[in-house]
C-alpha cells in the first residue's frame, strides 16, 4: 500500500486504525486519544478543549458545555499550524456529537486551508452495525479493504459467544447512565450492548441520542442493575462521583441500589467510544449481568460495585 499519512481527531477512529494494523501511518491524533498508549503517546496532538481546566464535577461540566453552546463557541480547537506541518492524506473525524469530539465541519474548514487538502472521512456510529461499517470505511480509505473483514469476523465470533452464553437467562432491567448530573440515559449503540449482553435497557433507545431524564423517571423505570458510564470518564473518575448520587434523598429507593447492583464502569474505554473495545464492553456487561454464565478478567479492572461493595463483582 502507499505510504498514507493519517490524522485522527477521534479516539475511536484511532483505535480502529490500530486494529487494522495501520498504526505506523498515524501522524497525529486528538488530545483525547489515549489508546493504544504505546502508539499514541509520542504522536503530535492536533486538538485541545476550550473548557476551563480542572473541571471534574458533572454538573459544572454540563453548565460549561451549555454556556459554550449558548454563545456559539466551539468546544474544541484544531491546531491548524501543526496539521499543515504534518500534511496528512486522510483526516478522520465525526458528525455524531459536537460535545464528544471535533465535528466534521470544523475539520473540513481546517483541511481546506492546507496547501494540499486531504480527504476528510466522518466516522459516524449510531448503531452497533455502524462500528463494523466504520472499520470498513477506514480500511477502504487507507487502501487495505481486506483487513477489515478478518477483524469483523473475529468481533462477530466474540459477540455470538456472548449471545449463546446468556441466551436462556432471565433478562434484568438495566439502566446505563451516560451522565450523572443532570442524569442522561444512554443512546445510540449502548442499548444494543445491553441487549447482546443479556439485559433490557429500560430508558435508552438504540439508534437515538442519549437524553436528559428526570430522577423520577429513573425511579419509575425500576432498574434492577444501574451502570454508571458518564461519557469520557475513566473508572476512577466515575467512582469519585459517587457522593453526588449518595446525596439524593430517594437513592435508596431504586431497586438496583437495594439489591447491590450499582456499578461504576470505565466509560471512556468501553462505552463512550464506538470501536474495537466496544466488544470488550459487551463482554464486561455480560459478566456483570450473568456472572454464572459468562466471565471476562476485565471485570477485575474495569468495574467497581458501588452498592454493597463487599460483595464480589462476579457473584
Amino acid at each position: 500500500m502507499m505510504a498514507m499519512r493519517i490524522a485522527s481527531l477521534l479516539p475511536g477512529a484511532t483505535e480502529m486504525v490500530c486494529a487494522l494494523g495501520l498504526e505506523d501511518h498515524l501522524v497525529g491524533v486528538s488530545h483525547e486519544c489515549d489508546f493504544p498508549p504505546e502508539i499514541v503517546a509520542s504522536l503530535p496532538r492536533l486538538t485541545r478543549s476550550t473548557l476551563p481546566e480542572g473541571l471534574t464535577d458533572p454538573e459544572a461540566i454540563d453548565a460549561a458545555v451549555r454556556e459554550k453552546a449558548r454563545r456559539g463557541e466551539p468546544l474544541y480547537v484544531i491546531d491548524e499550524e501543526q496539521l499543515a506541518a504534518l500534511e496528512p492524506d486522510l483526516i478522520l473525524t465525526q458528525a455524531l456529537c459536537e460535545v464528544c469530539a471535533v465535528p466534521t465541519g470544523q475539520a473540513l474548514r481546517a483541511s481546506g486551508r492546507l496547501r494540499r487538502p486531504p480527504r476528510v472521512l466522518a466516522v459516524n456510529t449510531y448503531r452497533m452495525e455502524d462500528i463494523f461499517e466504520s472499520l470498513e470505511q477506514i480500511a477502504e480509505a487507507a487502501g487495505v479493504p481486506q483487513r477489515a473483514a478478518s477483524r469483523i469476523r473475529e468481533w462477530r465470533r466474540r459477540l455470538a459467544r456472548v449471545e449463546a452464553a446468556v441466551a436462556s437467562a432471565p433478562r434484568p432491567r438495566v439502566l446505563m447512565l451516560e451522565w450523572l448530573e443532570p442524569p442522561f440515559c444512554c443512546g445510540h449503540w449502548v442499548p444494543e450492548m445491553v441487549e447482546i449482553a443479556g439485559g433490557t435497557e429500560v430508558l435508552g433507545r438504540a439508534g437515538e441520542p442519549s437524553r436528559r431524564v428526570r430522577w423520577e423517571e429513573i425511579l419509575e423505570a425500576e432498574p434492577e442493575v444501574l451502570a454508571l458510564v458518564p461519557c469520557g470518564y475513566r473508572l476512577d473518575e466515575v467512582v469519585a462521583a459517587q457522593p453526588l448520587l449518595d446525596r439524593l434523598p430517594f437513592w435508596t429507593w431504586i431497586p438496583a441500589v437495594q439489591q447491590g447492583q450499582v456499578y461504576a464502569l470505565d466509560a471512556s474505554a468501553y462505552f463512550s467510544r464506538p470501536g474495537p473495545r466496544t466488544i470488550d464492553g459487551i463482554e464486561l456487561l455480560a459478566a456483570l449481568l450473568h456472572p454464572k454464565r459468562f466471565y471476562t478478567p476485565l471485570v477485575e479492572r474495569a468495574a467497581r460495585r458501588l452498592s454493597n461493595p463487599n460483595l464480589p463483582l462476579t457473584g
